[in-house]
């Protein structure tokens, strides 16, 4: 701009520095009218890691994710799981990524406040590694079913069995999870007997509950309200502050007189640290408006959650309070690990 002003008040100069200029000018309107540090992005094919193994419910709805944003920038989207420790793994590959954008993680609340809360090492930092991008989804989290021939509908009737039946056993798919701890705390307030099998996926400890292996297990609420609408399981509580939407039927802990099993669960995105606030922005925008689109949204519901697709400081605000409550879920549950 000082080369404008020197320009007008330089009335006699020649006409070469008029023309330079406004050849300033105009270049730099046209830098002003381009997103700094988003061009071009991406320009290379992007990853997501989601959690669990492949097949998974967070997987399944990861590429749900990848085929919007595939058709909103031009560019492949892979998902890439890497399963296991209880999204451990998975968390790890993105925190160790390079800070560009081109590697995010679709996760439950398990990588981000439940390990940190378990675990006394991690190999990432919850806190300092991520850039949180968006909650997508808000949930009532797993649901505790057991066999079709069971011989309890409700949580009343499984008490009073296992008052005659010491040491039923629950399954989960993993240690650590919103469902070892929904489990331990039910161990520690009604059914002092229960026993922990944590399966490495939620589908293998279906089939062993189904072939009587199991007497118990934790589902999403997708798979329950499938599975008991084909007459393989039933479900017998749901945890939340409301009953699940696809699961309208079935009363919650609380309306069945347990309480403390209130806490909601979630989906949330996230790139690693340090990722320029451009590209930052154009992640977050992408992920909302992918959220908005039927496909992912019927994907969402499906799997007994609610779009949320909120912004960075509101899904960081929400995550430091559910910090807390999960705090006190596993002091209630009297759940410790040791690495």
């Amino acid at each position: 701009m000082s080369c404008i002003r020197l320009g007008w008040q330089a009335r006699a100069g020649v006409a070469a520095r008029g023309l330079a200029a406004a050849a300033l000018v105009l270049f730099s309107a046209a830098a002003h009218a381009q997103p700094s540090g988003a061009n071009g992005f991406p320009a290379r094919p992007v990853r997501i890691i989601p959690y669990g193994p492949g097949g998974s419910p967070i997987d399944l709805l990861a590429r749900a994710y990848a085929e919007q944003l595939r058709q909103a920038w031009g560019q492949p989207v892979v998902v890439d799981p890497k399963p296991g420790a209880s999204g451990i793994l998975a968390a790890d590959a993105v925190a160790k990524a390079p800070a560009d954008g081109y590697m995010l993680l679709i996760t439950l609340q398990t990588t981000h406040i439940n390990n940190p809360i378990l675990h006394d090492k991690l190999p990432y930092d919850a806190a300092r590694d991520f850039q949180p991008l968006s909650q997508l989804a808000i949930g009532s989290g797993p649901v505790l079913v057991a066999a079709a021939s069971a011989p309890y509908s409700n949580l009343a009737e499984l008490a009073d069995y296992a008052k005659r039946h010491p040491s039923l056993t629950y399954g989960t798919w993993g240690t650590g999870t919103i469902a070892h701890l929904f489990g331990e705390l039910l161990r520690h307030e009604a059914i002092p007997g229960l026993i922990h099998v944590p399966y490495k996926t939620e589908s293998i400890a279906h089939q062993d509950m189904e072939a009587g292996r199991l007497d118990l297990a934790w589902a999403n609420p997708g798979t329950a309200r499938n599975m008991s609408q084909a007459g393989k399981m039933k479900v017998l509580g749901v945890p939340g502050r409301q009953r699940a939407p696809i699961l309208a039927a079935v009363p919650t802990f609380l309306e069945q007189g347990f309480k403390g099993f209130e806490l909601e669960g979630w989906i949330g995105a996230y790139a690693p640290a340090g990722i320029p606030p451009a590209v930052r922005d154009k992640l977050v925008a992408s992920l909302q408006a992918a959220t908005r689109t039927d496909d992912v949204r019927t994907r969402i519901v499906d799997i007994g959650f609610q779009p949320v697709a909120n912004r960075p400081d509101e899904f960081t605000a929400n995550a430091r309070a559910d910090y807390a409550r999960f705090k006190q879920l596993v002091d209630a549950a009297g759940v410790t690990l040791k690495n």
